[in-house]
């Protein structure tokens, strides 16, 4: 009967065809790809994404030039009021250290290792940093090339986010930003790429390279991903099983509009990011056609998800935000 009832209401919403565009952070993008697909193919709705950043989303969203932005760096309760914007989270997913060392397929890195490779202290793969934690792996006394984002970036923002906690040095010389003037780009070693796309592409391409990326470009782009040490001590593969350990502490708020950080939890992998979705507060009918897309993603797009190396929201929090749509009005037509 519910399947009955559940092809009843998408066949009636196939029925009034309409199109919404949205454009941002390139981190959900595979996902996003995928659901829109699916629900195009289910109800003759046309959903266009595009991922350009989150800088980008955030920017034309608050300009009204699209209908909705993504945007991997959560908005405060007090820029979403004065952008008159209101903002729920999608997916959580991890961001991954791609690298391309010839010969080197299992690379191990601490936190002593990933914040020398990242502040440019440590500039050889043979330091003995790195070393001790790869025994078996024979690392070169090459350059350590890190790729960076060029754009202004959410999973920028993750990244620095979670290297301000592990790193004091870090958060007291460069903080959580969406774009950084890279130590390693000083002094030569840098290599900035546009998208996580773009960031793939050049680890795949740089030998002796390694770089920040989600989890869902490194594994299309067949990069080799570090196990790295979380803030428990242990070390992490990049896998959703470890990314889902760790989004159990995120604590999402739907009276602060979701607004929360969640890169560097107690346990689980260190780097995880969950993604949001920004709608001008105004624009109710449009905002009405965004929630049924995601509302749909909710009901029916966990599994391709998972497929894709994201963790889906738990089912509280679904509700949560189901229950957050409808106090601001924007909740899908019935």
């Amino acid at each position: 009967m519910k399947k009955l009832i559940a092809g009843i209401t998408l066949a009636a919403v196939s029925t009034f065809a309409w199109t919404i565009n949205g454009t941002g952070a390139t981190f959900p993008y595979p996902v996003y790809k995928q659901w829109i697909k699916s629900f195009y193919n289910e109800t003759n709705n046309k959903v266009n994404y595009t991922g350009t950043g989150s800088g980008t989303g955030i920017k034309e969203v608050a300009a009204r030039h699209v209908d909705f932005g993504g945007s991997d760096k959560p908005l405060s309760p007090r820029t979403l009021k004065k952008a008159k914007l209101y903002q729920f989270p999608t997916v959580v997913g991890g961001i991954a250290l791609g690298y391309n060392i010839p010969g080197v397929k299992k690379l191990r890195l601490s936190e002593a290792a990933i914040e020398g490779i990242a502040l440019g202290t440590i500039e050889y793969w043979d330091n003995p940093v790195i070393v001790k934690y790869n025994p078996n792996e024979k690392l070169p006394h090459k350059k350590i090339i890190f790729v960076h984002r060029s754009d202004k970036s959410g999973t920028t923002f993750n990244f620095t986010y979670y290297l301000s906690k592990m790193s004091l040095i870090w958060r007291k010389y460069y903080g959580a930003k969406k774009m950084i003037n890279w130590p390693t780009d000083e002094q030569g070693r840098g290599i900035a790429g546009k998208g996580n796309f773009g960031v793939s592409a050049a680890i795949k391409t740089n030998p002796y390279s390694i770089g920040y990326v989600d989890y869902a470009d490194a594994q299309k782009n067949g990069l080799n991903m570090a196990e790295i040490q979380g803030r428990d001590g242990k070390f992490y593969a990049p896998e959703p099983k470890s990314f889902s350990e760790g989004a159990k502490f995120a604590g999402f708020d739907p009276k602060i509009d979701f607004f929360k950080v969640i890169a560097y939890p107690k346990h689980g992998y260190p780097i995880i990011a969950a993604t949001f979705i920004l709608v001008p507060q105004e624009k109710v009918d449009n905002d009405k056609k965004v929630t049924t897309f995601f509302n749909w993603a909710y009901n029916y797009g966990d599994k391709a998800a998972s497929e894709l190396g994201y963790v889906p929201l738990p089912s509280n929090v679904k509700a949560m935000i189901r229950q957050y749509w409808q106090e601001k009005g924007i909740a899908p037509a019935k």
